[in-house]
């Protein structure tokens, strides 16, 4: 129970750790937005797009809006919607390692439902209507979204680098990502308590496997607070959720090829990953899928689900990549119309000089120099008074 014992230590790092942004994580580095109106959209006006970023990153942060741009340079008009869960910068990167993922998708639902220029995109039974990008983490809490809230309706859902089967080990902290350490070290040993469930969000889509079986464990069938639901693993099944996600157009998931903060990395393709022998499960050959617990075997008859890689470590990715994504799976309702692009090609006439993004590296700089910053004597009381960091 040590570390229980040691929490109001643990996160009196925040006092330190929220204003300087921390180590190897997955702050998006790619920057205007386009004012509302208030006219009904158009057969050619691109639907919205809904962004969610990843751990340890920021709704306001350069590199997600550059994104953002990117966007609308391919689909000129897009409106882009940039997830947080406070209005504070600094805030919203908290509450990426503390809080609740359920009541973070119950809050995200409910802001949807507050902005204007969402509501103009409503579809015939009212549900606001949208296309959906995520981020590592962000790309499962936006695949929880679409299964759980009602008031949405996603028409592409694409993710890069996510945990959609979870993970097996959390990630190495950064040297100065405080943060980071400190919500790992409430986790240690205490992944299954209902503090950690309920507190600590990477731990809510911790999925250790049974060594011997190669199936969840016990703890995690019983204790998962957010990913076992969302997945459909337990015994009696949500059907609200597998039509939900079974009625997407697309639903595409990038992996990254030199990813190695993401334990399995395959789980950003929702596959099995042997932790023994590392041998590989695809989707399709899962139970979860051959008894379609949450519509993914659906959605693949009728052409919807796509599996992608991409070069580089986790939560590096070039523009380029971007442009086709976002040319042949966003844009306008009706594909064909003016301004929808398609495949490969779309968004050639978007600059070449469009910078690379770099989705890693969350200030790494700026920590250190706040650590440097401080007397012997402040760092060795860190030191003593912080002892599992």
């Amino acid at each position: 129970m040590r570390f229980l014992l040691s929490l109001p230590a643990a996160l009196s790092l925040l006092a330190f750790s929220t204003a300087a942004p921390a180590g190897p994580h997955q702050q998006l580095v790619l920057t205007q937005q386009d004012t509302g109106s208030d006219q009904a959209p158009t057969p050619e006006q691109p639907l919205p797009l809904l962004v969610w970023h990843g751990l340890g990153d920021r709704y306001d942060a350069d590199g997600l809006h550059s994104t953002g741009d990117l966007a609308r340079k391919v689909h000129p008009g897009t409106f882009v919607y940039y997830i947080r869960l406070d209005s504070d910068g600094s805030a919203d990167r908290t509450a990426t390692f503390f809080g609740n993922a359920t009541g973070q998708g119950e809050q995200v639902c409910s802001m949807l439902q507050e902005e204007p220029e969402l509501l103009r995109f409503r579809d015939s039974q009212g549900r606001i209507r949208a296309d959906a990008l995520g981020f590592s983490q962000g790309g499962q809490f936006l695949r929880g979204l679409v299964e759980r809230c009602g008031a949405l309706s996603v028409r592409s859902l694409v993710t890069f680098g996510s945990q959609h089967n979870g993970i097996a080990q959390f990630q190495k902290c950064g040297d100065f990502d405080f943060l980071c350490k400190g919500a790992t070290a409430v986790v240690k040993g205490n992944a299954w308590t209902d503090y950690v469930q309920h507190k600590i969000v990477p731990a809510q889509y911790y999925r250790p496997l049974n060594g011997t079986t190669g199936t969840p464990t016990d703890g995690y069938l019983e204790h998962s607070s957010f990913l076992a639901d969302i997945n459909n693993e337990r015994r009696a099944k949500n059907g609200t959720y597998a039509a939900r996600l079974s009625s997407l157009d697309s639903f595409v998931m990038f992996v990254f090829e030199d990813d190695e903060t993401v334990i399995p990395r395959d789980s950003g393709h929702w596959a099995e990953v042997n932790a023994t022998s590392g041998e590989v499960t695809p989707l399709r050959e899962t139970t979860a899928y051959l008894e379609d617990w949450v519509g993914l075997r659906t959605l693949d008859e009728k052409g919807g689900l796509v599996f992608e890689s991409t070069p580089g470590a986790h939560m590096e990715l070039d523009a380029t990549t971007l442009k086709t994504v976002f040319g042949k799976y966003f844009g306008p309702e009706a594909k064909g119309s003016a301004g929808a692009g398609e495949g490969d090609g779309a968004g050639a006439d978007v600059a070449d000089a469009t910078p690379a993004v770099r989705l890693g590296g969350c200030g790494a700089d700026e920590a250190q120099a706040r650590w440097d910053r401080l007397g012997w004597w402040e760092k060795l009381r860190f030191d003593l008074t912080h002892p599992w960091l």
